[in-house]
C-alpha cells in the first residue's frame, strides 16, 4: 500500500512522509505537495529508497556479465 502523509506542527512547519514507494517514485508522487507547501529545508531518505536503488544496480550488473 502506498501512503503519503502530511504532518503539520503547531508552529506551521510541514513534513511530507511517503511509505510503500520504491526508489525515486516517492519523490515523483509527492512532488506536487512539496511544490504547494514551499521550499524543502531537509530530506531524509528511507530504507525503501535505498533498497530499490541497490536492487536495480545488482540487476544491471548481472545483465552485463
Amino acid at each position: 500500500m502506498r501512503i503519503i502523509e502530511i504532518i503539520v506542527s503547531p508552529t506551521g512547519q510541514s513534513q511530507v512522509q511517503t511509505r510503500g514507494f520504491r526508489g525515486s517514485n516517492c519523490r515523483q508522487a509527492s512532488r506536487f505537495l512539496e511544490q504547494a507547501l514551499g521550499q524543502r529545508t531537509s530530506e531524509q531518505l528511507t530504507s525503501e529508497f535505498h533498497q530499490s536503488v541497490v536492487l536495480q544496480q545488482s540487476r544491471q550488473s548481472q545483465t552485463h556479465q
